[in-house]
């Protein structure tokens, strides 16, 4: 495969990835949009976050078609929705609960149990694969995979940090902690991704108010060096990931939009690219027909239809 047609596989999946992250977030029914969508194919009550989501599917699928054996650690566990969509395409939700199928009816099964009494958590939970802690226990990811990679030399790992999350003590006191692992060849190698979206649940982030001059001393003076990704584009993730292989402290800067590829502005209000993407940007989705027409485009922009074959499944 190309550099044009790996891009290619990485868009695609992201946009499977999207679309079945904003589904299950709302549809109860109708999880391929074969007819209009209506008020009954909402769910009731809607909960959950959006707006780290779109960054969560980017990050993942790049280092998936980077290096597949990366182990990657999810800080926003509260994006959780974007994680158990990339864990049910890959097949990996499927080892643990039989019902999730990578079919129509294991997408419905996914959709209408997500957080659902006796489904699946709004946030990430231990029976996850692979989750070792409650996803709303934010700051403790980085020391999660230094604890990982000690005495394993054979992993590579990747942690995701979100910019509200990277303002905690226990995340920045985790910086530290490349000092303790070193570069020692019976340890293995982590790197992580500050996730730089500039916005928390209420308002902008430290970090994202901050200049590239001094989020690089910053990062520069607990020894990692830094490399920045501006935008989603695969290419200039991909190149980013490459020049992190030739340091021995790789510190990835991952800028992008709050809420991208989700609706702009709803009822007159900035929505994408500001704290009222972080969880249900149409809260009303159900009882506003406005609402309700967003959601369809948001839905329909990802053209799912194409992804999605019912009777080949997925082609990405």
């Amino acid at each position: 495969m190309n550099g044009g047609d790996s891009f290619q596989s990485i868009l695609r999946r992201v946009r499977a990835c999207d679309y079945l992250t904003v589904a299950q977030l709302f549809l109860q029914n109708n999880f391929l949009l074969e007819k209009p969508l209506s008020a009954e194919d909402v769910k009731p009550r809607l909960l959950g976050h959006w707006g780290t989501c779109h960054g969560i599917n980017v990050a993942y699928a790049n280092l998936k078609a980077h290096r597949p054996e990366t182990t990657f650690i999810l800080g926003p566990g509260h994006g959780f929705p974007a994680l158990q969509a990339n864990l049910f395409i890959d097949g990996e939700l499927e080892k643990i609960d039989p019902h999730a199928t990578r079919d129509v009816k294991g997408i419905a099964y996914l959709c209408r149990n997500f957080s659902w009494p006796g489904g699946f958590p709004s946030h990430s939970s231990p029976f996850t694969p692979g989750v070792i802690c409650e996803g709303g226990e934010l700051g403790y990811a980085l020391g999660a995979a230094y604890g990982l990679a000690l005495g394993h030399p054979e992993k590579h790992i990747a942690v995701l940090l979100g910019d509200g999350e990277f303002e905690t003590a226990t995340a920045l006191a985790s910086l530290n902690l490349q000092q303790l692992v070193g570069d020692h060849h019976y340890n293995g190698r982590v790197m992580p991704i500050l996730h730089l979206n500039g916005y928390k649940i209420s308002a902008p982030t430290i970090y994202g108010r901050k200049s590239e001059r001094e989020m690089n001393e910053l990062i520069r003076g607990f020894g990692y060096q830094p490399f920045w990704i501006d935008g989603d584009a695969p290419c200039a993730f991909q190149s980013a990931l490459k020049d992190a292989e030739r340091v021995n402290h790789p510190f990835l800067i991952f800028r992008s939009e709050k809420g991208a590829t989700g609706p702009k502005a709803v009822d007159g209000k900035k929505v994408a690219g500001s704290h009222l993407a972080h969880q249900i940007p149409l809260p009303d989705a159900k009882t506003d027909p406005d609402q309700l027409k967003l959601l369809s485009q948001w839905l329909k922009s990802y053209d799912f239809s194409e992804l999605f074959k019912t009777e080949k499944g997925f082609e990405l």
